[in-house]
């Protein structure tokens, strides 16, 4: 044996389940088809944006928060239909992740983070928003905590964590290691075999040669599959793309980097894992083209606060609750019932100067710099730089003075001149009238109204209301909105362990009852848990909390199973 574990994958996932297997003294190899430059994977690019219940950051904002509530919100969302009380049905342990993972988010998840040196901005952010019943999808509460330092301030305390490891002799990294295939003897898992690719100076992010200089063949006990998911795939994407999503899209813009390509799953399907859910995904559909791209097609998505005005390729407006940041997959299938891959917010400056933010640590130096005094402009006048120059560069964005330079823009940036003036006009004029009373018909100005009476939203997140067209609030502003690809939320289905369930029948064992021994997974690459805790909608925040606890419930578990 070469190691007590393999972990193939290095990203927050990876990282935090061989720190775990270090810290029970397991010598762990640690491989990535990437260079070292990559260390860290997807998690780097996050806004670092947690889920946790009943935090003491909620708790100083006047949020009340619970285990219950959050629960209900969570199964409200996630809709699991698969057989949750059927051992052998999709759902079975996706249930049971979502149930542990909830507890840990309102227990022990902020405690183990904070003794890690983990810090949050103390405004608390409300995502996913829901717009339904009080039973059905969304947060009913603001639970959205961004970490200090947003993703590389999440991963550091794990990198620190393994890379004293590494000096330590417990754990070693090998980058460029390519796994092509498990290797199984007499039912088990036991190793990885693949490619060794050449040495590459690609910056992170960026595409590095598949050119391979060897082979290789390593084997251990215990194989942890922590490789992510398939948005950087668009082939993957289209192949699982459901039919209650519409047709895949013909155009989208990529929200990961390329090395995101899914290769894993297919691989552990043929070392016998079982992969449920496959149809369960999570892309954004506030997608915009980066100005300034480290990845091919390269989009960031807007982060945005509830009052701009949202409407189909034609110019019109779509429905309640298809709102800025209140259904993704409600108002992905909204885009796709119109049969176009694009979308407008149309807004002005006083709407985009509090309302956008855009995903990514790079968007946000800030935050990801600790830079107190940088950050304190959040509060004050004026969009963030960033996004000022997504307005300036980005080939998305149109600016004008009045209504109908404004259109002429949006029709200059398609192939057909789609919206009209007159009746865009039309109903930006309605909704306007709804702004002179407290009270309205309009839901999406009674959603504004409502997210003012939370102080984190009135301070630094949405817009006193006003009318649109008030030049007062000018430039107008429209931005072309593209798919953005995201997240995989089925993947290879796990026990509350990490252990991998088997896809074929074993010995007392019926198909998709039993684990392939020698078989872990964790993060993206399993659902974040259970293969699919998400069911179908996520809460947001919790696609890192998931590679967390995944990643520690695993690695945990095997270095466990190797003691006994």
């Amino acid at each position: 044996m070469d190691a007590d574990a393999i972990v193939v994958g290095a990203g927050l996932a990876g990282l935090v389940a061989t720190a775990e297997l270090a810290r029970a003294g397991r010598r762990v190899l640690l491989l990535d088809q990437e260079p070292e430059s990559n260390l860290g994977g997807q998690a780097f690019w996050s806004f670092g944006g947690l889920f946790l219940v009943d935090s003491p950051e909620q708790r100083r904002m006047g949020i009340k928060d619970s285990r219950e509530l959050a629960w209900q919100d969570w199964t409200g969302s996630a809709y699991f239909d698969r057989g949750i009380d059927d051992p052998a049905a999709e759902d079975y342990w996706a249930y049971r992740w979502a149930q542990a993972y909830v507890e840990f988010a309102a227990g022990e998840k902020r405690s183990w983070l904070h003794a890690l040196g983990v810090r949050w901005f103390p405004l608390v952010g409300w995502a996913e928003r829901g717009g339904y019943l009080a039973d059905g999808h969304g947060n009913s509460v603001p639970r959205f905590h961004v970490t200090w330092g947003t993703g590389p301030g999440l991963l550091a305390p794990f990198e620190r964590r393994v890379r004293d490891a590494q000096a330590s002799g417990l754990v070693g990294f090998r980058f460029r290691y390519r796994v092509d295939a498990l290797t199984v003897t007499g039912g088990a898992v036991d190793g990885v075999r693949g490619a060794v690719l050449e040495p590459s100076r690609a910056v992170r992010g960026t595409r590095s040669s598949r050119a391979v200089v060897g082979q290789f063949e390593l084997h251990a006990p215990v194989v942890l599959v922590c490789s992510g998911g398939i948005g950087g795939n668009f082939d993957l994407v289209r192949e699982n793309w459901p039919a209650r999503l519409g047709r895949p899209p013909e155009q989208m813009i990529s929200g990961v980097p390329e090395y995101v390509d899914g290769r894993m799953l297919a691989i552990a399907e043929r070392a016998g894992g079982r992969l449920v859910n496959r149809d369960r995904m999570w892309h954004y559909t506030e997608g915009i083209q980066n100005w300034d791209p480290i990845w091919a097609r390269h989009g960031i998505r807007i982060l945005p606060g509830p009052s701009s005005l949202w409407f189909d390729a034609r110019g019109r407006r779509f429905p309640a609750p298809n709102f800025p940041g209140f259904d993704t997959l409600g108002s992905l299938a909204a885009i796709a019932e119109t049969g176009f891959d694009y979308s407008w917010f149309v807004l002005n400056q006083k709407i985009i100067s509090k309302e956008f933010a855009l995903s990514g640590s790079e968007q946000n130096p800030d935050l990801t710099g600790k830079d107190i005094w940088l950050t304190l402009g959040r509060v004050r006048p004026g969009a963030p730089a960033p996004v000022e120059a997504f307005k300036r560069h980005g080939a998305d964005f149109v600016v004008a003075r009045t209504l109908s330079e404004l259109v002429a823009g949006m029709n200059k940036l398609t192939a057909e001149p789609l919206i009209d003036l007159a009746d865009l006009q039309r109903q930006i004029v309605a909704r306007d009238r709804e702004i002179g009373n407290p009270f309205t018909k309009d839901l999406q100005v009674m959603a504004i109204r409502n997210a003012r009476r939370f102080r984190g939203d009135r301070l630094a997140r949405t817009a006193a209301p006003h009318q649109i067209l008030d030049p007062r609030a000018g430039p107008l502003i429209a931005v072309r909105l593209s798919i953005l690809t995201r997240k995989t939320l089925g993947g290879l289905q796990t026990d509350v362990s990490g252990r991998v369930i088997s896809r074929v029948a074993r010995p007392g064992n019926a198909a998709g009852t039993s684990p392939v021994p020698g078989l872990f997974a964790a993060g993206e690459v399993a659902g974040f848990g259970g293969g699919g805790m998400h069911g179908y909608r996520s809460l947001e925040g919790s696609f890192l909390g998931g590679c967390l606890f995944s990643g520690r419930q695993a690695g945990r578990a095997a270095a466990r199973e190797m003691a006994s």
